[in-house]
């Protein structure tokens, strides 16, 4: 299959060292390139002041075309002078573009998502220079970390439209969910039954961190990583939605244009990145393994392991033959107009090859009524 080359990240930097030619944008991160300063007078004036390679790059961008990088769109990427500028942006094309044959393409969206470099970029000067606990009160290195940590959490409530003091950061989704259901059962048991939660007998209720909701010592590039997405989010989920909708509508428009293809959900009312999809008489883990410069998956994140049947698509109705011929393709912010086309082409082309082995294919071929077939077992 014919290779995608050049990659996009390298051609839209190509284009735009021609477009912007500027010793500015070369990327000497010495010592001078990246320093930070803090207010070390009290914890309530306490300041972040992070002068790093990117915030160069930016300033000079605007110095030179009178654009703020966020305003302007990288020629054939799609994506932001910002996010490219970011010194991460050609580690992450690299990582989900197909470049040589070396990569596959990356539609596995829901089992992790790329990280913006911007994110990145956020949370680097908190994994080096900046590194103080954000609950230490008595010196600058947790006052600058823990003035960063609340401006995350400003973000995030600010994306939700919640109060900043309702954001609790944990873990992950999993302690939060465990959160959750101890909420529930502490409410449920003011009726006068008690309830009981199963613990270990060594578990312990921490230093009370989190408003006592989740104790122990956070991490603050991942509070401070989530904040910084949360305010991307807010800013461009509106563009991103319309894009990745339209790859979507294309995507699924092509893989439906094959005989016997289903899409798993309501056309109308389904989550645009997640395109769910069976194709009859072909078993997914064969057209998984078939697909092997595309990353994709079968099933839920949380279950990809399993070799079951969905049980999400059998909740939604569907069959359990139906089931184990789904593939799950998922389309992010980073996902390309090219990288769709190549997916459709090698979906295609392995279907029908993986069909032509099915004696199950020959005979709907051949005119024949499965349904009508009494199958005997051995």
């Amino acid at each position: 299959m014919p290779n995608i080359a050049p990659t996009i990240a390298r051609q839209a930097l190509r284009i735009a060292s021609r477009r912007y030619p500027s010793p500015a944008f070369a990327r000497t991160a010495g010592a001078a390139a990246r320093r930070h300063y803090v207010s070390e007078s009290k914890s309530s004036q306490a300041t972040v002041n992070v002068d790093t390679a990117i915030k160069q790059e930016q300033r000079a961008f605007l110095d030179k075309t009178g654009e703020r990088p966020s305003d302007a769109t990288m020629p054939t990427t799609g994506m932001g002078a910002d996010a490219m500028m970011s010194p991460s942006a050609g580690i992450l094309k690299q990582a989900t573009v197909m470049d040589q044959g070396s990569r596959p393409i990356y539609l596995d969206m829901q089992a992790t998502t790329p990280m913006d470099p911007r994110v990145v970029d956020k949370m680097m000067p908190f994994m080096t220079g900046m590194y103080g606990n954000p609950h230490s009160r008595t010196h600058a290195y947790g006052w600058e970390t823990d003035t960063a940590v609340e401006e995350a959490r400003a973000n995030i409530a600010n994306l939700i439209g919640a109060d900043p003091k309702e954001i609790i950061f944990t873990s992950g989704a999993t302690e939060s969910n465990n959160m959750s259901i101890k909420g529930v059962a502490r409410f449920f048991g003011r009726g006068g039954k008690k309830k009981h939660i199963i613990t270990a007998q060594t578990e312990h209720n921490g230093g009370g961190q989190e408003r006592g909701l989740r104790s122990g010592t956070l991490a603050p590039p991942l509070a401070i990583g989530m904040g910084e997405a949360a305010r991307i989010c807010k800013e461009e989920m509106e563009y991103d939605t319309k894009r990745i909708t339209a790859l979507s509508n294309r995507l699924l428009e092509g893989l439906l244009s094959l005989e016997h293809t289903t899409l798993n959900g309501d056309r109308e009312r389904h989550y645009p990145g997640c395109v769910n999809v069976s194709f009859a008489y072909v078993e997914g883990e064969s057209l998984l393994m078939a697909l092997k410069d595309i990353a994709l998956s079968s099933g839920s994140a949380c279950t990809s392991a399993s070799l079951e049947p969905s049980y999400v698509l059998r909740a939604l109705g569907s069959s359990d033959e139906s089931a184990h011929s789904s593939i799950r393709f998922g389309i992010g912010r980073f996902t390309t107009d090219s990288e769709i086309d190549y997916v459709l082409n090698a979906v295609k082309e392995r279907v029908t090859f993986l069909r032509e082995l099915s004696p199950l294919w020959e005979l709907v071929q051949e005119g024949v009524d499965l349904n009508t077939i009494e199958w005997s077992q051995h």
